[in-house]
């Protein structure tokens, strides 16, 4: 019954998201077919499991909250002052509009590299792909594809030497550094990068055969180039690299033998330990100085900043109710003999390993959340059995970040939310990138390890 009542509740879950039933709604009923099936106590599930605990919604929101506002209300300015279409029109003048896929991939991919959480990225390139979009003439659905092969595979997973949560996660736990398995990491990140590209344009090639081209959704705002004056593209860049500066400096600046040990400047400190506030408060800073740089938007600016606050509560709320549901899930007994089970079945511990991480990610519907487990129930067992501990750290990164992007995720849903798409019109492509060509290309460096 356990086992079923877990089963049955991602089913619905992911049934539900792709019906486009609300996820909010969705998740707490999902929630409440676990507790019934598992025998939780409906109060503490409900109050704790589901809100507050270690994978609580609210856990999830209060923690993510600055971010997600200060994300929106940079976007917001950057959509606005039309530097982020500025932005846009240069790229594509350089580049050629047809590569709006490829820009859109490599500046998630820098982003994200360079240590931008993922909920940052979608909200710093959502203005600046729309003009991207139009101008190419491209589904929004693959732009949305081209976000996630950024900003959500081998830059989060694959390549040594990431700050993501992922790799942070899996040092702490295992005693290594950033850049273990480096040679898995190379190949993993290369292959899940080209099979992406190639996807995409495959996509669009096939897209423009059909007709099917932009069509932007009711909250999208762009401007017409021939009826607006667009700032020049060096001046709407200022605020972009002073917001990636802020993020970026400290990390490689605590690296200068200058500052070693107990030479750390306090404000280096603050930065290298504040994951999240410190991102909030580089946006916050590229957002005033946008409207120091653009006049046009210095009228309104509070009006704007508002409006960029608001659009941050429906992406973050839809988020942080389909974490509570992998809360729920993860205090199961159902969950805990998975765990034990998945020990003992007689396979290669590779593939074993990666069964386990998958499965735990795909039921929480979280990488990091997944990952965390693994490491805390079943990493010991595996590094007994053998394993080199460079290899369990880089495998089992990378399989975190394959069925976790099933359509209940909280990164997907915010992906979707952000855009203003549904599952239906955009989780295919997404699906594909970021749960196919994962799990094919781990798989793949498994049996070639072996």
């Amino acid at each position: 019954m356990e086992y079923l009542g877990i089963l049955s509740s991602v089913v619905l879950l992911i049934w539900l998201a792709l019906r486009g039933v609300n996820i909010i709604f969705a998740s707490i009923l999902c929630s409440l077919v676990v507790i019934v099936t598992n025998g939780l106590p409906i109060g503490q599930a409900l109050s704790d499991y589901y809100t507050f605990g270690p994978l609580g919604a609210f856990t999830f929101a209060g923690k993510f909250f600055i971010l997600f506002m200060a994300g929106a209300i940079f976007g917001k300015v950057m959509g606005e002052s039309h530097a982020a279409a500025s932005i846009a029109l240069a790229l594509i003048r350089r580049l050629g509009s047809h590569r709006a896929l490829l820009i859109t991939t490599l500046a998630c991919a820098l982003l994200t590299y360079g240590g931008v959480v993922v909920f940052v990225v979608i909200f710093a390139m959502y203005p600046l792909g729309l003009k991207l979009l139009q101008e190419a003439n491209i589904p929004k659905r693959l732009f949305a594809g081209a976000i996630a092969l950024g900003a959500g595979t081998f830059t989060l997973t694959a390549l040594p030497g990431t700050p993501s949560i992922h790799n942070v996660i899996s040092a702490t736990a295992l005693g290594t550094d950033l850049f273990a398995g480096f040679w898995e990491g190379i190949a993993g990140g290369a292959l899940m990068l080209i099979a992406g590209l190639w996807y995409l344009e495959r996509e669009r090639k096939i897209a423009i055969a059909r007709g099917e081209g932009f069509v932007p959704g009711p909250n999208d705002k762009i401007t017409n180039p021939d009826n607006h004056d667009y700032p020049h593209w060096v001046l709407s860049s200022i605020p972009l690299i002073i917001v990636l500066s802020c993020i970026i400096a400290p990390r490689i600046l605590s690296g200068l033998t200058i500052f070693e040990g107990e030479n750390l400047p306090s404000i280096l400190k603050f930065a290298i330990s504040q994951p999240i506030i410190w991102p909030s408060l580089s946006l916050l800073i590229g957002s005033v100085a946008a409207v120091i740089i653009f006049s046009n938007i210095r009228r309104n600016t509070l009006k704007v900043m508002g409006e960029g606050t608001h659009d941050s509560i429906f992406p973050l709320i839809n988020t942080a109710a389909v974490i509570g549901f992998g809360g729920v899930v993860s205090h199961t007994e159902g969950f805990a003999q998975f765990s034990a089970w998945i020990l003992n079945v007689d396979m290669p511990p590779l593939l074993s390993m990666f069964v386990s991480v998958s499965l735990a990610s795909a039921i929480t519907g979280s990488s990091s959340g997944g990952l965390q487990i693994f490491m805390q129930t079943m990493a010991p067992r595996y590094l007994e059995m053998g394993i080199d501990v460079e290899t369990l750290h880089r495998i089992t990164t990378m399989a975190s970040g394959g069925f976790d992007s099933l359509p209940h995720c909280g990164a997907i849903v915010a992906t979707l939310a952000i855009t203003g798409m549904t599952h239906k019109e955009a989780y295919k492509d997404v699906g594909i990138i970021t749960v196919v060509i994962p799990v094919i290309t781990t798989l793949l460096l498994i049996f070639a390890i072996s």
